[in-house]
């Protein structure tokens, strides 16, 4: 199915979503893209169904041709502190500080959001998969907070974090097992891989 270019066509729409929310170690990243609207790219869908190589390729393209576009991130801290849904939201919000153009309306990734002041949101669920911009929002918060992972892996090789970006896989819960814990872990989140009572993920 084609990305549909806006929900509003009258309006200055931008599109939201983040990264890492479901990792065991590194902050969660969000970004915020206002597209012109005959903005377009072969490439262009949601992060998860690019290889890397593609997401790469696209988001030199997405920062130069957006109109504005936003990182932000929320710490290993401030999650442990607010939870991880929250933070999520708050990622957002910063990233959406930090646009250069102030959005009238905003498309968020999922089926959840904290308003942003008072400017108008509607949720959509997989909204990565079906609008551009949110696609382009999705693709900045991963590169964006794939490259910090692979920054921070390199002091910490055990991990793999080059490779699993933070996620829960065996290699990473095995080296978290044998190594223990680092200051970018979240704290509050099951890293050992057994059954916990009230994580978010």
């Amino acid at each position: 199915m084609a990305l549909l270019p806006f929900l509003h066509q009258d309006l200055i729409e931008a599109g939201c979503d983040e990264a890492g929310r479901g990792c065991l170690a590194g902050p969660v990243f969000a970004a915020a893209v206002i597209l012109p609207g005959n903005f377009d790219h072969p490439l262009l869908n949601d992060s998860k169904k690019l290889t890397e190589t593609q997401r790469e390729e696209l988001r030199p393209v997405i920062e130069s041709e957006s109109l504005a576009w936003a990182v932000a991130q929320v710490t290993e801290a401030e999650i442990d502190e607010i939870n991880i849904l929250r933070a999520s939201f708050l990622a957002m919000h910063r990233a959406l500080d930090k646009l250069s153009s102030k959005p009238q309306h905003l498309l968020i990734d999922g089926n959840r959001f904290a308003p942003y002041g008072k400017t108008p949101h509607t949720c959509i669920i997989r909204g990565d998969g079906k609008y551009r911009s949110i696609a382009a929002a999705s693709i900045l918060a991963k590169t964006h907070r794939d490259q910090y992972m692979r920054e921070i892996g390199a002091e910490f090789p055990h991990y793999q974090w080059h490779a699993n970006k933070g996620y829960p896989t065996r290699i990473h819960r095995d080296a978290i097992r044998a190594h223990g814990s680092t200051r970018h872990h979240r704290k509050t989140f099951n890293l050992y891989g057994l059954p916990k009572q009230g994580e978010l993920f």
